[in-house]
């Protein structure tokens, strides 16, 4: 089956992933970096990797995976970080359930997390942002 025949939600939803890809890199590595070689908060680290992955991811999904061309680029890119940070909300919390309270190891937790966000952040933006 070639790509170009999937429904057309399916076929955004798999660059969709494949972007998210990228911004997991971005997202973890500077986790990473800020967590274990600078030593600043857990959840601070967390906001900085997650907030940068999200504007590369904004960038990419804009033109390759909706393929917008909306002259109101701030607007669409507000609405994106908007959905993104409610998604680190849950992302937030979902860590702090599986590891703070429950004792998971953070990067399993944040794994967890990862993929419940994926989730919504493409809803909403299918839905509201790119739509």
């Amino acid at each position: 089956m070639e790509l170009s025949s999937l429904p057309p939600i399916v076929l955004k939803l798999i660059k969709f992933v494949a972007v998210g890809a990228s911004g997991l890199v971005i997202d973890f590595g500077l986790t990473y970096l800020f967590r274990e070689k600078l030593k600043t908060n857990e959840y601070l680290a967390n906001a900085v990797g997650f907030f940068v992955a999200a504007t590369n991811n904004f960038l990419i999904n804009r033109y390759w995976t909706f393929s917008s061309h909306d002259p109101q680029v701030w607007i669409q890119y507000f609405k994106f970080i908007s959905f993104a940070l409610i998604g680190l909300v849950i992302n937030s919390a979902i860590i702090w359930y599986l590891h703070s309270r429950s004792g998971r190891n953070f990067y399993l937790s944040k794994a967890i997390a990862t993929i419940v966000v994926t989730i919504w952040n493409f809803l909403s933006n299918f839905f509201f942002t790119f739509r």
